[in-house]
């Protein structure tokens, strides 16, 4: 800052003058310095979706498998329904067995309807137990589904770790391997999202 011909450096002057002087020999390194920030900026760009993707997918894994366990309960009532029928039937059984004959086509009438009742309801049952297993497995591909997605997660942090140690090294191996890194990383995210 000049007032009357005195000159004051302010704080960041010195190193503007400094980059401005020596822009030529540095001219590699602030290329490769934009490329990395580049890079990384796409990289925790990409990770930010992944990790948003292996949320959402441990939520969907969670939702469903209690589901599964509502329906899996509604099949153990039915089951329960179904053996108190059964010992209806059992005890209607005996009756008409002790019964007089007059009395044996009621209890029989009785016994066809218990075992009518009780196919209905062994069907039912049957049905929730294999809406629940369906839903079980579902289940369990969405957790997969989410452990890919975690782990595409994890490789790009490592990628955007490599990227920042590459930065202050200005080592060119150090920032082929993030370049490497990163595309595990996304390769692994594309497990992720075909189901693999």
């Amino acid at each position: 800052m000049s007032s009357h011909g005195f000159h004051v450096h302010g704080p960041h002057d010195h190193a503007v003058e400094h980059a401005a002087q020596h822009a030529h020999s540095d001219a590699g390194h602030g290329t490769m310095t934009s490329r990395i920030a580049m890079a990384t900026a796409i990289i925790a760009t990409v990770g930010a979706i992944f990790s948003y993707m292996g949320g959402a997918t441990q939520a969907n894994a969670g939702l469903i498998k209690n589901d599964a366990a509502i329906r899996k309960t509604e099949a153990a009532n039915q089951w329960a329904y179904y053996q108190s029928k059964s010992t209806k039937q059992s005890v209607t059984e005996l009756a008409r067995d002790l019964a007089p004959d007059t009395r044996k086509p009621e209890l029989q009438a009785k016994l066809d309807r218990y075992e009518q009742e009780k196919n209905d309801i062994r069907k039912s049952a049957e049905a929730l137990e294999a809406q629940s297993l369906a839903l079980d497995r579902q289940s369990e591909e969405q957790m997969h589904q989410h452990h890919r997605w975690a782990q595409a997660t994890t490789v790009l942090q490592v990628a955007i770790a490599l990227a920042a140690i590459a930065l202050l090294t200005r080592r060119k191996w150090l920032e082929r391997g993030m370049y490497g890194v990163a595309a595990v990383g996304l390769a692994v995210g594309a497990l992720a999202f075909f189901h693999l």
